[in-house]
């Protein structure tokens, strides 16, 4: 099909532009993620307690949204200043 043939040659396109000297790209976030964790204890201390909680409750009703995006957005926010640094 027309659609094998053209992802066949867009993929040999791209791997005849890459040299022997590149590298595979390192996904630094999960590192700087867990370097502000400690920054963001207030937010990981009420999303863990959470989890806590709904995890015994019996209704299925109980939830954890505003704490997990309370949580990332302190994260995002810290990691957000450090994460383009280290790419080329």
């Amino acid at each position: 099909p027309w659609c094998e043939l053209t992802l066949t040659a867009r993929n040999r396109r791209r791997d005849s532009t890459r040299t022997m000297d590149d590298e595979d790209p390192v996904d630094n976030r999960p590192d700087l993620e867990e370097a502000c964790k400690p920054k963001c204890a207030k937010f990981v201390t009420a999303y863990e307690g959470c989890v806590g909680r709904v995890e015994k409750d019996t209704t299925g009703e109980a939830h954890c949204t505003g704490q997990y995006f309370d949580m990332w957005g302190c994260i995002d926010k810290c990691v957000a200043p450090n994460l383009f640094k280290h790419t080329k």
